[in-house]
């Protein structure tokens, strides 16, 4: 024995058929194209990773890509190599390090404030297909920028326009506005419970 159950063919047939349909059926349901609103949240590892390989979907598809990277500016990462070398991808970094190195509110407000309005102009430009704010859940946690006027500005945009949005602690408000909301979880961390650092290719 292989250790595998023993499943009988016919039933398989049966049940792989009845996901058929209801895919079909779902994707039949499905119609319409509108500019997403999408949130990366959670204490989990690999929100800006799953908003980075969005952004190489746009660029695969030869789309204008927009990137404001808000917080990490202290640390290199190599995606904004990749992604800033790319002639249609608009890549800016504004942070100044996490909190609590910097420990300077007003400076990080200043350091928000000039983020946010490269992600207006972004978000104002029509060239723009995607424009993915990393961290920005962070910067509005410590309310380095006001959280009403984030969310007018993404309940305005035009109607194409998707707009990606990262980071810990995503408000309560920007949940109920967004389009799709994915709540990364930790199960297992390297760095946590075995001891082991950051590295290259991981986590930056």
């Amino acid at each position: 024995m292989n250790g595998y159950m023993k499943i009988d063919p016919d039933a398989h047939r049966r049940k792989t058929q009845r996901h058929k349909e209801g895919f079909e059926k779902k994707q039949a349901a499905a119609q319409k194209e509108k500019g997403l609103l999408i949130v990366y949240t959670g204490t989990g590892k690999g929100k800006s990773t799953a908003a980075f390989g969005m952004g190489l979907r746009v660029l695969g598809h030869d789309m204008k890509l927009g990137v404001v990277q808000f917080i990490k500016g202290a640390l290199h990462s190599a995606e904004r190599n990749v992604l800033g070398s790319n002639p249609n991808c608009d890549f800016h970094v504004v942070g100044a390090g996490y909190t609590w190195n910097t420990q300077d509110r007003a400076a990080d407000m200043e350091t928000a404030a000039r983020g946010w309005a490269e992600a207006i102009r972004m978000i104002n430009d029509p060239a723009y297909d995607m424009i993915i704010l990393d961290e920005l859940n962070i910067v509005l946690k410590y309310r380095y920028l006001d959280l009403d006027e984030v969310l007018a500005a993404f309940r305005n945009r035009r109607e194409m326009l998707h707009v990606v949005v990262t980071g810990r602690h995503a408000p309560p408000e920007l949940i109920e506005l967004a389009d799709l909301v994915s709540d990364i979880r930790p199960v297992k961390h390297p760095y946590q419970e075995q001891g082991i650092k950051a590295q290259k290719g991981v986590e930056y």
